[in-house]
């Protein structure tokens, strides 16, 4: 039982924090003998882009994403915006007419994001294709540094950068939700400096138009599977701090919940779908940052995380005081803060 209890205990460390401790150092002995990628912005040979905005009944806030489409900052001639509006009752297709600019993607049936975004591809004619929210409010910079990092040919997926608005009337959720994506982005940022990220967030990420495959409708991590699919055809997502979107917290911990129930079934579904990215042989050192990063958080370390407090039990009554009893103590705590 105890040898049990520190196997399991290491496990729980290693995901949610020793993976971070090794990632850097990993990075600062690469880095001794490789310098860093560095890009140069040169407006003659940023690439075509289309920003393809997903939307579900957004009339609300039509105006104010394309207020902030327009303050951009990338050539108004390469750029071009899509709204993907499938299922949309409201009057977010109306308001849109009036921006002659603007091409939407529009099919009556609701049939969820993914669908809109597969539909959305079929009409792209741009070597690179941006994906974000309606709800989302990109950085000024955000297509322009996107745009410039794919220049490296080894790059085919841009991951941005999700940064969670908060006040001081935010709620706890709100709160933790942006300290989770504060530590969530530094980890994407040195999983990219090894090797590759692993994985992109919705909110905003781009990829070459050319290698996208259209994805299954009961997909729950469409972002996730569309990123990692090309890392499965031998290119590299790079991720930009410098290329964020910002969007509002949770409302509350109902809302968290039902988010947080979402990506975990979605992990699940999305391990089986990718399963081709074990192979150590093929995929390298990205492996190993994958199961690091995205497999164990999904996988067996939740089931070991809340199998330590009764472990923790037995060996206290067992007469295992000491420091078995403070860390009991400590996770007493822990139940007490959830």
């Amino acid at each position: 039982m105890i040898v049990l209890f520190w196997v399991f205990l290491s496990v729980v460390f290693y995901t949610y924090f020793g993976y971070g401790i090794l990632l850097y150092f990993m990075v600062l002995i690469k880095e001794c003998f490789k310098a860093r990628e560095q890009y140069v912005v040169d407006e003659a040979l940023l690439p075509q882009i289309t920003l393809v905005i997903a939307a579900y009944n957004e009339q609300d806030i039509v105006e104010q994403k394309m207020a902030n489409c327009r303050a951009l900052n990338y050539p108004a001639s390469k750029l071009t915006i899509m709204w993907a509006t499938d299922g949309s009752s409201d009057a977010t297709n109306e308001l849109l007419k009036k921006y002659e600019d603007v091409v939407v993607s529009f099919n009556p049936a609701r049939k969820g994001k993914t669908a809109a975004i597969n539909n959305a591809m079929k009409i792209v004619t741009t070597p690179i294709v941006v994906f974000t929210d309606a709800n989302t409010v990109l950085c000024n910079d955000a297509l322009l540094n996107i745009g410039v990092t794919f220049s490296d040919p080894k790059v085919g997926c841009v991951a941005g950068e999700k940064r969670v608005l908060s006040d001081s009337s935010d709620t706890a959720s709100s709160s933790g939700e942006g300290a989770y994506w504060k530590y969530e982005s530094k980890l994407k940022e040195w999983d990219y400096r090894l090797s590759s990220a692993a994985g992109a967030a919705g909110e905003l990420f781009a990829i070459r138009s050319e290698l996208y495959e259209p994805v299954s409708e009961d997909t729950l991590l469409d972002d996730f599977i569309i990123s990692l699919k090309i890392v499965q055809k031998g290119y590299i997502i790079a991720y930009r701090s410098d290329a964020y979107a910002m969007e509002s917290g949770s409302a509350d911990m109902a809302n968290e919940q039902k988010r947080k129930v979402r990506i975990a079934a979605g992990g699940l579904q999305s391990i089986w779908r990718l399963r081709g990215l074990f192979n150590p042989f093929k995929y390298g050192i990205f492996t190993l940052q994958y199961i690091s990063h995205r497999v164990l958080r999904w996988t067996i370390t939740p089931l070991m995380f809340f199998a330590l407090l009764p472990i923790n039990i037995i060996l206290v009554i067992q007469g295992h005081l000491g420091l078995y009893l403070w860390m009991l103590i400590a996770q007493d705590l822990r139940c007490g803060v959830w």
